[in-house]
């Protein structure tokens, strides 16, 4: 299989994309394919665009076809500066209108750009493809500028949109320079104005005809002044006029002209010599040369050769005086006050003089206004004779001031070392501070730091204001208000109390007992504690002795836990008669039969003893008769048979007392171990 490579280019004129087609051929299309590659390899590079391209004037890498003739009508010779009408166009190749051109001139510069025409530096080129002719204008470069050199590149387009059957060539050209034969130029009538001579003060003119057989203009012509017969001063080269500043009296200047046309420069012509004279220029008969002010008719000597003329010098001789305007024999420039007759020195250069000057070596100071003998300017009171100095800038004069370097403070009122404006105190020496504001000062003050509290009376570190009692340094507080201080008060919170003598924690107000420590509570009031009071809500009675539950004052027998009454008053409890009785009705019961006897024999016998004793009674000596015989006695007793017994009353078992206590309405009453319940009714026991 074999394969053909074609060179194409798009209708923009770039440079060409390859592509590559392949295409199948016969084996007898191969010599066909090489030759054109052959061609194509073989074809100049040049690149084109429809809008043009500049600075591509070697041709076309893109377009391929037959050749096409390039056409210009540039000048074979230029003359410097002209400017000739160029035409350019493009003939042969392939038959239409399209086309285009790139032309490169070295030299010179392009104008008046022609239709479909644009420039771009030393190049120009179409600007659209419609056209195979186009006109612009050159203009030469100047004189010297040698041969210019011009390339041109057309083309000849079918406009298929496609590189194939365009046709295009190159062409070069040369334009050499037309060179003219050049004539010097020539000057003549070179004179100086004065001529001859010339007044010191006179400018010297120049003046020459300039002529060019070849109509050339002047131009680096050489002009110079000679003075002297010396050389030429070169500050003055080209000045057609030299000022009269140059010149002094005696000398002689010439002028030399060497015309030149910007070629060649022709011969040097000198002028006559001009000679410098002096001149009187103040009219004062003294010509200027010997007349030291020339310019001023009054003046011509200057002995001491300070510029100022003897006749206005008021120190002819003296170089460094002229003028001694205060008339006072001291030139003005020694004169350190020339207005001021009355001074000519100031030793301490203050500005003023030492005559009036207070302190002449002093520069800082002039005047003593207090006569204290410091200057003004370093006494801070110069109307103040007793005062110089300030040191703290107070206004205040050291001298008065009680605080010299500082500036807050002039005076101490009471002499304390604080001054009036630090100290609080100001009049009270004793006195500088009071830091809580209180009005006490400090020092004074039992509390410096607490506003409340100035005084502490009692030395006791709590202020008066704050202390309950502020003269007792034993106490501050009274929390219950009672009077009493809490460090005193037993009962610091108690209003009532503030006492606790007996020290039992009750206050003595509340304490029956205030000495006792073990009672403080007498809740019958009877005069005994309720601890200590066997009946604390029985008025009546306090104690129980035989502890039988029946106080010792109702008790007919309070050391008998048995009797508590003796309801007969026989000397007997009521508990052992009760027993005595029932034993006796028992006996009585079991020897029944034998009561009737026992009655009626004790009944005979008690008979017959009452009625011995009467007779005895009666018998006896009165003396005596109070004291009872044996046997009287002895008849008291009721006759018993012999071997009978008189049975004892027998106690009755009695219950005892397991509890007792008093009710909220003030009975007592007692719980006993046979089961019953008694209480009290303010006479006996009754049982509930």
């Amino acid at each position: 299989m074999n394969s053909m490579m074609l060179l194409t280019c798009d209708t923009t004129f770039d440079k060409p994309t390859i592509r590559r087609r392949v295409m199948l051929y016969g084996k007898t299309r191969m010599p066909i394919i090489i030759v054109a590659l052959l061609m194509v390899s073989l074809a100049p590079v040049i690149d084109g665009k429809p809008t043009g391209k500049h600075n591509a004037s070697n041709g076309c890498s893109c377009h391929y076809a037959s050749s096409a003739t390039p056409n210009h009508d540039f000048p074979s010779t230029y003359n410097p500066g002209q400017t000739y009408s160029i035409q350019i166009s493009v003939t042969g190749g392939v038959s239409g209108t399209g086309g285009g051109f790139s032309l490169e001139v070295d030299k010179g510069s392009y104008s008046n750009a022609g239709s479909g025409v644009s420039f771009s530096g030393s190049s120009a080129t179409h600007s659209n493809p419609n056209s195979r002719s186009w006109n612009l204008d050159w203009t030469a470069p100047s004189a010297g500028s040698g041969t210019v050199s011009v390339a041109l590149a057309t083309l000849a387009a079918n406009l298929n949109g496609q590189n194939t059957g365009d046709a295009w060539g190159t062409t070069t050209h040369s334009i050499t320079e037309t060179v003219t034969p050049n004539d010097a130029p020539s000057v003549s009538q070179v004179a100086i104005s004065p001529s001859s001579t010339a007044k010191v003060n006179e400018d010297l003119v120049l003046s020459y005809s300039y002529f060019d057989s070849d109509g050339n203009s002047e131009s680096g012509t050489q002009i110079q002044w000679v003075p002297n017969g010396g050389s030429a001063v070169s500050q003055y080269d080209g000045l057609t006029t030299l000022p009269s500043s140059a010149t002094a009296v005696g000398d002689s200047w010439v002028a030399t002209v060497k015309p030149s046309d910007g070629t060649d420069y022709g011969t040097m012509v000198e002028s006559a010599t001009v000679s410098i004279q002096d001149i009187d220029s103040d009219g004062d008969g003294t010509l200027d040369g010997d007349d030291a002010f020339p310019d001023n008719a009054s003046e011509t000597t200057d002995t001491d050769s300070d510029g100022v003329g003897d006749n206005a010098d008021a120190f002819p001789d003296d170089a460094s005086e002229t003028s001694d305007s205060d008339g006072d024999g001291v030139g003005d420039n020694a004169d350190a006050f020339p207005n001021d007759s009355g001074e000519t020195h100031d030793s301490d250069f203050d500005g003023v003089g030492d005559n009036a000057d207070a302190f002449p070596d002093d520069a800082s100071e002039t005047s003593d206004s207090d006569g204290d003998g410091v200057g003004d300017n370093s006494d801070a009171f110069p109307d103040d004779a007793n005062e110089t100095a300030d040191l703290d800038s107070d206004g205040v004069g050291d001298n008065s001031d009680a605080f010299p370097t500082d500036p807050s403070e002039t005076t101490d009122s009471d002499s304390d070392g604080v001054g009036d404006n630090a100290d609080t105190f100001p009049n009270n020496a004793s006195e500088t501070v009071d830091t809580d504001l209180d009005g006490t000062g400090d020092n004074s003050d039992a509390f410096p730091l607490d506003y409340f509290e100035s005084h502490d009376s009692d030395g006791d570190g709590v202020g008066d204001n704050s202390d309950a009692f502020p003269f007792d340094e034993n106490e501050t507080v009274d929390s219950d208000q009672d009077g009493v201080g809490d460090n005193s008060d037993a009962f610091p919170n108690n209003s009532n109390e503030s006492m606790d003598s007996d020290g039992d924690g009750v206050g003595d107000n509340a304490d029956a007992f205030p000495d006792d420590a073990n009672e403080t509570v007498d809740s019958d009031s009877d005069g005994v504690g309720d601890n200590s009071d066997e009946f604390p809500d029985d008025s009546n009675e306090s104690m129980d002795s035989d502890s039988d539950g029946v106080g010792d004052n109702a008790d007919d027998f309070p050391n008998d836990a048995d009797e508590t009454l003796d309801s007969d008053g026989d000397g007997v409890g009521d508990n052992a008669q009760l027993a005595a009785e029932q034993k006796a009705s028992t006996v009585a019961e079991n020897e029944d039969s034998n009561t009737s006897l026992f009655i009626i024999i004790g009944g005979i016998i008690t008979i017959a003893l009452g009625a011995a004793m009467f007779t005895m009674r009666k018998k006896s000596n009165p003396l005596t008769e109070s004291e009872p015989s044996f046997n009287q006695t002895m008849m008291v007793e009721p006759a018993v048979p012999m071997g009978q017994h008189t049975p004892l009353p027998i106690p009755a078992t009695q219950a005892t007392v397991v509890n007792q206590w008093t009710d909220e309405a003030g009975n007592t009453w007692r719980a006993m171990d046979n089961g019953t319940t008694m209480w009290w009714n303010g006479t006996d026991w009754q049982q509930a």
